[in-house]
Order: structure tokens, then C-alpha cells, then sequence
């Protein structure tokens, strides 16, 4: 418990965290997730891979919707991207799996500066109409490329050897992907507090006066939309390593429901919000499931038979209910929690 503190040196102006059971709580995390798959099964450690891969691309539309207030409709449009520019990389163009992996993140933020163009003079509905439409375009380009991309049949790929490490087995890619979350979380706790990131909150929160002060809504606009397709680009090819096939169909539009659904129940505008978001939705249908097994009968038979309609229903009533009752999502519910505990007993 802390009473109070002020800053002596610039050094500790620009830290991520000056606490230390901050610092304490990260490094045993760390420690829990780099130890998890020796004492996980093997469907769990799927699951946690599946976690882990939609944080980054949860951050991806963090830094677009939740940071810039853009909103997007077609983020699935740069999973796409970026599963596909990996997967020609590596079967087509027969690039090494690293610059398969970076041009899974340049390709994607080219195509996000072409989008962004358009948010430089359409908002609110017409800006998430026009990158739903982007989505709509991708996909039929890709089924409309013939033996390049594969068409309606995908592109095989094989799990790689990355920087000497061999990611056939699914220990080895889930701390490949444990890495690539954690430089994602870097990353943007990074943008966010340095002067872009003040930019691209000052923008979200109204752009003409952000425009007075002086901050170009071109640039820093077309800035968000190239790092979010980045970063989402990446989450892409990652989801396609994990399948070990990159398809249309592979890619479907409830990936973009499901990433506004991670950033709205985690709390918009948060880095921990996408984390958090992230690991409630893709538990929530398999807590789902398993509720519907233990009762028995037809019911079990639901995550079978219509697990696509399930799962859309469950992402419509958590994004309802949280903006509903608590529109700072799970964030907002931790931070509540910890000042009940930092001021117990006290109610302020």
C-alpha cells in the first residue's frame, strides 16, 4: 500500500511500472506460462495457444478502435493478409519462415494505409461499412487467385523452423507464440504511452480540437490503421501456423465480431483490457460446452451440431451485457477490485 510518491529523475518518468509487485507479478506470470505446458494437456495448451495468438490481434484493433476510436468491421480482412502473404511466402515464393513472418506484418500494413484512406474524411458507421467491405474484397481476391493462393482449396503449410527453433510440436509453438504475445503487449504499452499514443487517444477523443493543437489527422490516422493491419497481420499467420492451412473459410467474418467483442468486454482503450477480453471470450463457448455437457441430453450435442450459431449468440449477449452494465469492462471490474483492496476499509 502506497500512500504517495513523486518522480526524481526523468528515468522514472518513462518506465513501464515503479512498482515492484508490479514487477514481482509479471516475472512469476512469465515463469507460469513459459512452465504451463509441462503440467498441461494437451487440449489445454491448444487452448492456451488459441489465447495467446488473439491477444495480438486483439491489440491490433486495441490500437485502431480502441485508442484512435476508429471503428473496424473488417479486421478479418488483415488475418488474411497476413495468413496468406506467410503461407505464399514460404510454399510459393520460397522464402525463409522469417521473412515469411515479416511480410506477414508489411503486407497487411500496406493494404491498412490503402484503407485508411478513406477514415480521413468517413467516421462512426460508414468507416466500419467501408472496412467490412475491404473484408468482402480480400476474400474474394484470394478465392479469384487461382493456384497462387490456392482458391476455395487454401494453401498447405507446415509448422517451421524459426530462429533454430523447430515449431512442429505444439510445445515449441506455443512458446514461440508466448514470445510473440509478449513482444506484441511490448510493443503497445509502448505506443500508448509515448507521444503517438497521446495523439492517437487526443484524436479519439475529438479530432477537430486534436487538430488544433496541432496533431495531423493524416498521419496519425494512417499510423493507427498500419500498425493495427500489422500486428493483426501477424495474429493471422499465427492462426495459420496453428491450423496448418491457410483458407477463406478458415478466416470467417465472426473473427471480427469476435475481436470487437475481446476489446469491448475487456475494456476499450486498454492493454489489459485485450488480454483480459481475449481470455474470456475464447473461454467462454468451451465453458459453455462444458456446462452443456454435464446437463446432458440434446443439449450436448449443441457445440456439435451449431457451434458457429452458438458462439454468436455468446459474443452478442457478452458485448450487450457489458455495455450494458459495466461499459469499462473487465478492466474497470479489476480496477475496482484492486482499490477495495488497496483502501479496505474504507469505501473510496
Amino acid at each position: 500500500m502506497r500512500s504517495g510518491f513523486f518522480k526524481q529523475k526523468y528515468s522514472d518518468l518513462v518506465v513501464l511500472t515503479d512498482s515492484p509487485a508490479v514487477k514481482a507479478w509479471v516475472a512469476v506470470l512469465l515463469v507460469a506460462l513459459i512452465g504451463a505446458p509441462f503440467v498441461m494437456s494437451n487440449y489445454v495448451l491448444s487452448h492456451m495457444t488459441v489465447i495467446l495468438f488473439t491477444i495480438v490481434g486483439a491489440l491490433g484493433l486495441m490500437v485502431l478502435t480502441g485508442f484512435t476510436g476508429l471503428i473496424s468491421l473488417g479486421h478479418v480482412g488483415f488475418l488474411m493478409l497476413g495468413g496468406y502473404a506467410y503461407a505464399i511466402g514460404v510454399t510459393r515464393l520460397g522464402l525463409p519462415p522469417e521473412l515469411a513472418l515479416a511480410m506477414s506484418a508489411v503486407v497487411p500494413a500496406a493494404f491498412g494505409l490503402i484503407v485508411g484512406i478513406p477514415s480521413l474524411r468517413l467516421h462512426g458507421l460508414y468507416l466500419a461499412i467501408t472496412t467490412l467491405a475491404f473484408a468482402h474484397i480480400v476474400s474474394a481476391g484470394i478465392l479469384a487467385g487461382g493456384k497462387f493462393t490456392g482458391a476455395g482449396s487454401g494453401i498447405a503449410v507446415e509448422r517451421p523452423v524459426m530462429l533454430g527453433m523447430d515449431l512442429s510440436s505444439d510445445r515449441a509453438f506455443y512458446w514461440f507464440c508466448v514470445a510473440m504475445c509478449v513482444l506484441a503487449v511490448i510493443v503497445v504499452l509502448n505506443l500508448r504511452r509515448s507521444y503517438v499514443g497521446r495523439a492517437l487517444v487526443a484524436i479519439r477523443d475529438n479530432d477537430i480540437a486534436a487538430r488544433t493543437m496541432g496533431i495531423s489527422l493524416v498521419r496519425y490516422k494512417l499510423l493507427a490503421f498500419l500498425v493495427s493491419a500489422a500486428l493483426t497481420g501477424v495474429a493471422g499467420a499465427l492462426m495459420g501456423m496453428y491450423m496448418s492451412i491457410v483458407s477463406v473459410e478458415g478466416y470467417p467474418f465472426l473473427l471480427s465480431i469476435e475481436a470487437l467483442a475481446v476489446i469491448i468486454v475487456g475494456g476499450i482503450g486498454s492493454v489489459l483490457g485485450a488480454v483480459l477480453g481475449a481470455v474470456f471470450i475464447v473461454s467462454m463457448p468451451e465453458v459453455f460446452s462444458a456446462l452443456m455437457a454435464g446437463l446432458g441430453g440434446r443439449l450436448a450435442e449443441l457445440m456439435t451440431t451449431s457451434a458457429h450459431e452458438v458462439k454468436t449468440i455468446l459474443y452478442g449477449l457478452a458485448i450487450v451485457a457489458f455495455l450494458r452494465f459495466d461499459p469499462r469492462g473487465l478492466r474497470g471490474m479489476w480496477h475496482d477490485l484492486r482499490h477495495a483492496w488497496v483502501f479496505w476499509p474504507l469505501r473510496y
